[in-house]
């Protein structure tokens, strides 16, 4: 007689097979390591640069340039604050040729070893009353460094998520290098608001390092992250085609240098590097001159850093949303609505900085950040990028995005806070100024063709 058939389900085994993981399931995985790993990373980096952008705002003018006067030390420390700007050219440059040569993800490394290691030094550097003039020195070079290591982290990060998805959606992809400044702004302006309610006397003496400080231990966590995940597919594609080339039998003229192959053609490195000028100069005003024209109109130092980064924590998720509407109505349409609204609302949004109300100041903020800023900055990321060829793509995409912040950014509070001083106290031509800038980046944003639907493995600049 036979036995009953045993009724209870059957059970897996160690020894069945797992579940099927398909190609698709693997590469989406992927794609959200890659993009987590450019948030981070980006993050990471922008607390250290945006951390300095702060601290010379509020910090620096006491501290290394003590000898001076108080508008004479201000601008004296924001005129260190450009260095880095200064600086950021060149990084794009010697970054991008060794990541259009040899990898993003390796260069990506490297730049965030230089970033942290600079940003540790400057909690240590001693204060002018210690060592006279060279405090200064010192934090121009360790500046300097900075400026360097982000030129090269911007553009590897970038193209990190853009190239791993590559198709539709990767606007929102790349622009998670971008929430990255937020991000990392939004850590460096919490960790210096909690030290800034120390005494004035310990705060400057040593509370404002400890922000610093932390940058050793957040690059051993990035370092970590990036060390996990893989090369761009559309770089390892580029290079296969290279290497079969190269061992070709019939001689082959060798590629110029990524740097020559943009500066023989160079109108789209000048086409973005003017559109995007006006995003980050936005960007820095707000975390440079803002922040101490409402500190000094009567509101408290710890409240105007607490509403400051209650602007950037918004913003990181604002950009992302204007990031996604690119991918659907296209880059330019986003980007210029942002450009539009800043520059009709700029005057009003100066008016409440300065009202000494704690809820004006971070409603202006909020608004001309968080929004109008957020609408330019957002989009960004893929607009730059898919303006080059994937052979030189790492150096272009760079080189422009470091362009436009020299050009906007590098010396935007100098000249804020020299227009305002010039005008005992007034701020229509910074109004002026910001507007100009406003115009003059829209223009150049009109004149490029719209580039979301562009095949980026076949495009050549």
């Amino acid at each position: 007689m036979s036995s009953p058939v045993d009724p209870t389900p059957l059970r897996p085994t160690p020894s069945m097979d797992p579940p099927l993981v398909t190609d698709a399931d693997t590469k989406k995985k992927e794609i959200r390591r890659v993009v987590l790993s450019s948030y981070l990373g980006s993050t990471i980096e922008y607390y250290d640069f945006l951390l300095y952008a702060t601290a010379a705002a509020i910090v620096f003018a006491p501290v290394f340039f003590s000898d001076l006067t108080p508008v004479a030390g201000t601008i004296a420390s924001l005129g260190t604050f450009a260095a880095g700007y200064l600086a950021r050219p060149l990084g794009g440059i010697i970054f991008g040729h060794f990541g259009d040569r040899y990898g993003r993800k390796s260069m990506l490394l490297v730049s965030m070893t230089v970033m942290g290691s600079a940003s540790f030094l400057i909690g240590l550097v001693p204060p002018a009353s210690a060592i006279g003039s060279w405090a200064a020195i010192i934090l121009v070079l360790l500046r300097v460094s900075q400026g360097i290591a982000i030129g090269g982290e911007w553009g590897g990060a970038t193209l990190m998520s853009l190239e791993h998805v590559g198709g539709r959606g990767r606007g929102f992809a790349a622009a998670f290098t971008n929430a990255g400044a937020p991000t990392g702004s939004l850590l460096g302006t919490i960790a210096l608001a909690i030290v800034a309610v120390l005494p004035e006397e310990d705060f400057l003496l040593w509370g404002w390092r400890i922000p610093f400080l932390l940058s050793a231990v957040l690059l051993a966590l990035g370092l970590f992250i990036r060390s996990r995940v893989s090369e761009s597919p559309v770089f390892k594609e580029a290079l296969a085609r290279r290497t079969e080339r190269d061992s070709a039998t019939v001689p082959v003229t060798p590629p110029p240098p990524p740097l020559m192959s943009i500066l023989r053609r160079p109108k789209n490195v000048v086409l973005v590097a003017g559109g995007c000028m006006a995003s980050v100069a936005i960007q820095i005003m707000f975390a440079t001159f803002a922040i101490g024209y409402a500190t000094r109109s009567g509101a408290t130092r710890s409240d105007v850093l607490i509403g400051f980064a209650i602007c950037q924590f918004i913003a990181i998720f604002a950009l992302l949303g204007f990031a996604r509407l690119s991918d659907r109505i296209g880059r330019r349409p986003v980007m210029l609505a942002g450009l539009a609204g800043f520059a009709v609302f700029v005057v009003p949004i100066l008016s409440m900085l300065s009202s000494g109300n704690v809820v004006l100041v971070a409603l202006a903020f909020v608004l001309g950040f968080s929004v109008f800023q957020s609408a330019t900055f957002g989009p960004m990321a893929a607009y730059i990028a898919e303006q080059f060829g994937t052979s030189a793509r790492y150096t272009g995409a760079s080189l422009g995005y470091q362009a436009a912040t020299l050009l906007g950014a590098g010396f935007t509070p100098v000249i804020l806070v020299s227009l305002q001083a010039a005008t005992d106290g007034s701020t229509g031509l910074v109004a002026a100024y910001m507007i100009a800038l406003a115009v003059v980046s829209s223009v150049f944003i009109v004149l490029t063709k719209e580039s979301k639907d562009r095949d980026l493995a076949t495009y050549q600049h």
